[in-house]
């Protein structure tokens, strides 16, 4: 079952299993067009694995059409500044379900592999997933306060985030010791994931991250 969930203040897309709970939970952040059907179809995909997955709506009902970078742009300035506020918020409302095993996950692509990543860094998150997380390296200097397993999903031909970024991103994580997996697929640019724009997608690529992403919270919140 899925349905547009405001408990509590907390907006946001909400997907069920349709097994019996108490399930494992994953947070799924939206990228910056803002909490799109894309989004939603992801959380139903895990939701359909068992997982209780919730999206929070990080730009409080508003969205930019796909493509329109300067409003995307204009959203994530205005909304910024509390998302991460927002994402620790579902953390907390997941972590406390009275359906939830108390393992909670989080999952982000572009805008959202960013905040799941500031998310692990002030919540004790069980497993962090971050898809070409956009901006990542501004956070650089926050990731020595990651103390759960991270799983990095990346393109080669990611112009916003180079494999340069990618491969420092990779020898940060060694250093701070905790587990993790960098993964840089050829031929791929951002948002290849993103099955809804066949100008971005790569099905091989995604097929694969999908085989890792669920092994990889499988391992870690089962």
């Amino acid at each position: 079952m899925s349905e547009n969930n405001n408990r509590g203040g907390l907006l946001g897309y909400l997907a069920t299993p349709i097994s019996k709970g108490p399930w494992p939970c994953l947070i799924v952040i939206q990228e910056w067009w803002g909490l799109d059907q894309q989004t939603k179809s992801i959380a139903d995909r895990f939701a359909a694995l068992g997982y209780l997955a919730f999206s929070p709506d990080l730009f409080h009902g508003e969205l930019a059409q796909l493509g329109d970078s300067e409003k995307a742009m204009q959203l994530v300035q205005k909304h910024g500044p509390t998302a991460a506020l927002d994402a620790q918020q579902a953390f907390d409302t997941l972590k406390n379900h009275p359906d939830s095993t108390g393992k909670v996950g989080s999952v982000g692509f572009c805008f959202g592999g960013r905040m799941s990543l500031i998310l692990g860094v002030n919540r004790p998150v069980d497993a962090v997933c971050t898809f070409y997380g956009g901006g990542m390296q501004q956070i650089f200097d926050q990731l020595a306060n990651l103390r759960c397993p991270v799983l990095g999903l990346f393109g080669d031909q990611d112009v916003s985030i180079p494999v340069g970024t990618v491969e420092q991103f990779d020898h940060l994580l060694d250093g701070i010791g905790v587990e993790h997996e960098v993964v840089v697929y050829p031929n791929s640019g951002h948002a290849f994931f993103r099955d809804s724009d066949p100008k971005v997608f790569k099905p091989q690529a995604a097929q694969d991250a999908w085989i890792r992403v669920t092994s990889f919270f499988g391992k870690h919140l089962r």
